[in-house]
């Protein structure tokens, strides 16, 4: 198994469209990339601790390869905002890859570079890619969030769009 880490906004949209993927084994929402220990999530809303949400995610390779991963994270979320998914404002929601080792750097940095060069957003892409450090696992109640709770108004209004656009898109690397 093999790890990826990822920042595009808030966690319960990203852990929701991971976790359907023939491949991932696990995704857990938490906090990575700040400058205190075992964060809450109040304390990272605040955007005081330089923590981003991100989701942790154990993946087999021989079955859905870091890049395909990447592909998805970059699809499913604006790459283009810095420090802001939608409604959402502030570092904590910014678009980063923390990459856990020099190969999965250099293919972040490539498509980045590729995605940019080829037009696909009309704006550029501010993606941070840095290395993985720690990974706090957010609160109990973040974790599988969106299918513990789809009757929620944010469910409802943005995480559930999201998903139901990105099953379409991605249906054939969908679990059964």
């Amino acid at each position: 198994m093999e790890y990826a880490t990822f920042g595009s906004g808030c966690f319960w949209c990203t852990e929701a469209i991971f976790n359907q993927l023939k491949g991932v084994s696990k995704v857990i929402s938490g906090y990575s990339g700040g400058k205190i220990s075992n964060p809450t999530y109040r304390e990272v809303c605040s955007g005081l601790t330089g923590h981003a949400e991100v989701v942790h995610i154990e993946f087999d390779p021989a079955v859905i390869s870091y890049e395909e991963l990447l592909s998805i994270f970059w699809r499913t979320h604006d790459p283009t905002t810095l420090n802001r998914q939608g409604a959402d404002k502030g570092t904590q929601y910014r678009s980063v890859v923390f990459y856990h080792s020099e190969e999965q750097k250099e293919l972040a940095e490539k498509i980045k570079v590729d995605l940019d060069a080829s037009g696909a957003f009309d704006n550029p892409i501010v993606t941070e890619i840095t290395a993985f450090d720690k990974f706090y696992a957010a609160e109990d109640y973040h974790q599988n969030y969106f299918e513990n709770n789809p009757e929620q108004a944010y469910c409802q209004a943005v995480v559930r769009p999201k998903v139901e656009k990105f099953e379409k898109v991605f249906a054939d690397r969908l679990k059964a």
